[in-house]
């Protein structure tokens, strides 16, 4: 059967961010980043940023609807920005940055003006939703240097999304949904401990874990979201049978809140990005802060320190070089 082949175009800000979402879903044929909207022809990176040409950044997508619909291109769209701002997209402002749906044909143009109506209807958002619907115009294609950005820099593009202030804010407002909803398949991806640790709560038996001994160099991400918790570099053996660590390696990413299950008095430990169960902290640790992490191995992935430009995680093998010059 012959592939259908469709059009849709979105303009959510800086389009490094915008590719990857959509990039990474069944259906998505090509996703290419370009300006669109303006007045000027084949306008260049810096015009378009000089807020001069009336283009604003975007990405447009070639997708199969029989695999992956129109609808859900819109819903998976709303999750990836603040369709509340009016000025641009976070730390990006100007008029090149401002969000908009460009519809192709008047069925596009319907189920946008039907999306943006029910958003608004949601409740998620206070303010009134900012988001432009447009009829489609000319898109030209963005300098190869930004395509598939998130793919050539996959650090840089990791701090960007962090430092912009657009991953917390998706996280804040769409929760369990945030990257596009992902976190419902990867939570699927887990066996019964680390869905039993990480959604509900749960503890590991004690010397009976993946972790609890284990001494390779390397850093320890979140089972559900990839987001680097904890370094090798702090592990110690507290004699407790699950992995201790005497900090994390940004305590921004970790949150800390007062338990008081199981007639006891704790502070647990959980990730800010998947919000998922760590573990608990002590005041009995050897550090100079005196803190034990003592953390479940079913809510950690361990990456090898050899392995970390290849997963993703280049920017943390500094941590290593730096203890290997002490």
């Amino acid at each position: 059967m012959a592939e259908k082949r469709e059009l849709a175009t979105f303009a959510g800000g800086c389009f490094w961010c915008m590719v990857k979402p959509f990039d990474e879903q069944p259906g998505i044929i090509k996703v290419e980043s370009g300006y669109t909207g303006g007045h000027t022809e084949n306008p260049t990176y810096e015009e378009v940023c000089s807020n001069t040409t009336g283009h604003r950044e975007a990405v447009q997508i070639t997708f199969d609807p029989d695999v992956f619909p129109y609808e859900k291109l819109l819903e998976l769209y709303w999750q990836q920005i603040d369709p509340t701002d009016s000025g641009g997209q976070f730390a990006d402002r100007g008029e090149s940055y401002r969000t908009a749906i460009f519809y192709h044909n008047d069925r596009q143009r319907k189920l946008a003006e039907e999306s943006k109506q029910k958003l608004a209807e949601s409740g998620i958002f206070k303010d009134p939703i900012a988001t432009d619907i447009l009829e489609a115009g000319p898109f030209y294609p963005a300098e190869e240097y930004h395509q598939d950005y998130y793919k050539k820099h996959p650090d840089r593009y990791k701090r960007y999304r962090i430092g912009s202030g657009r991953e917390g804010f998706l996280h804040e407002h769409w929760g369990s949904k945030e990257h596009g909803g992902q976190k419902e398949e990867r939570l699927k991806q887990l066996n019964q401990m680390q869905y039993e640790v990480t959604q509900k709560n749960g503890t590991e038996p004690p010397f009976q874990n993946e972790y609890w001994n284990h001494r390779e160099e390397g850093i320890y991400v979140d089972i559900v979201s990839g987001e680097p918790l904890f370094s090798s570099l702090d592990k110690f053996d507290a004699h407790c049978g699950w992995p201790s660590f005497t900090k994390p390696i940004d305590s921004e990413e970790i949150e800390e809140k007062l338990d008081t299950s199981h007639g006891m008095i704790r502070t647990e430990v959980r990730s800010k990005t998947a919000d998922s169960h760590l573990g608990h902290v002590f005041p009995d640790g050897p550090g100079p802060n005196g803190l034990r992490y003592c953390i479940n191995s079913a809510a950690l992935r361990f990456i090898p320190k050899d392995d970390l430009e290849k997963e993703g995680y280049g920017e943390y093998a500094g941590l290593f070089r730096t203890r290997e010059k002490e």
